[in-house]
């Protein structure tokens, strides 16, 4: 197996995100397509991206979030694979080769990844139990359970029903259910070890707006979760893990109004609507006030 520009597409969901996805793009290889979803409908932005950078499309979308941009980026792809990816992460010299060296003998795949160089925070979580073949595993692929939404190749035949990403999520814990999705069809989840990438974390929105996507963070964070539990644990067990964090994030609000904590108070104030809206139905509707 082997990536080329004739079998896979690189897709990027952009918010706010001048101030990195030119680096992103400028590391990736040049002959291959990317197509980027552009959630804050920054025309400027489209026009210098086109203007700069061969075979590369820019598409103008209000804020629908990741798993709904991915999406439109992923049906109107033409190859067999899609890779997602994060403006806030960058190639380093060697990726693709050594992606391509590790891949050689791969026969398939439902979701791969280089891994990211930063050992502290891992972009996956280990697999306990496999089924990998002696001939599929090598000291280059690991296989693994979940790999992080921030860069993910996707072999699109196993969600042959276009079923890619679940648009209830706005952010969050959409890759994980993804994941769940894929090993439910008999997919197989590796990490290229030998290729590397770069994360900044968190930076793929201008740091101008850091106050408002934390807000925005902890509201999606909390709806998610309960969202997540429903789906794959049931309404009761959800409803029980729900009210005991609501009682929680609920204590942590009052102390941070005794203590004149402003932004901290406003953080879990964020949380308890956030799982509260989720708990009675709500869609994950919030989004954070930037113009």
């Amino acid at each position: 197996m082997e990536f080329t520009s004739n079998n896979l597409t690189f897709i990027i969901v952009t918010f706010k995100s001048r101030n990195v996805i030119f680096d992103c793009l400028n590391s990736l290889p040049k002959n291959f397509s990317k197509l980027i979803i552009e959630n804050s409908s920054d025309e400027e932005l489209k026009k210098e991206i086109e203007q700069n950078y061969v075979d590369t499309h820019v598409i103008l979308s209000t804020n629908i979030g990741m798993g709904a941009g991915n999406n439109i980026g992923i049906l109107k792809s033409k190859t067999d694979f899609v890779y997602i990816l994060n403006p806030d992460v960058k190639f380093n010299e060697n990726t693709f080769k050594f992606l391509n060296n590790s891949i050689t003998n791969l026969k398939d795949f439902a979701i791969l990844s280089p891994i990211s160089d930063n050992l502290n925070y891992p972009n996956y979580k280990v697999e306990t139990r496999t089924n990998i073949s002696s001939d599929e595993l090598n000291k280059d692929l690991m296989p693994v359970s979940e790999i992080d939404g921030y860069s993910m190749i996707i072999n699109k035949k196993y969600f042959s029903d276009k079923n890619y990403f679940d648009e209830n999520f706005f952010m969050y814990l959409e890759n994980v259910d993804l994941c769940l999705r894929a090993k439910k069809n008999n997919g197989k989840l590796f990490i290229v070890q030998k290729s590397k990438i770069n994360h900044l974390g968190a930076k793929a929105v201008d740091k101008k707006f850091h106050e408002q996507i934390e807000y925005s963070r902890n509201w999606h964070w909390m709806w998610s979760k309960f969202y997540f539990n429903k789906k794959y644990k049931g309404i009761l067990i959800s409803l029980i893990i729900g009210l005991t964090s609501l009682l929680i994030n609920s204590f942590k609000y009052f102390i941070y109004m005794l203590i004149l904590n402003k932004i901290k108070k406003k953080a879990y104030l964020m949380r308890i609507s956030g799982l509260w809206n989720s708990m009675i139905g709500k869609t994950s509707w919030y989004r954070p006030k930037i113009n």
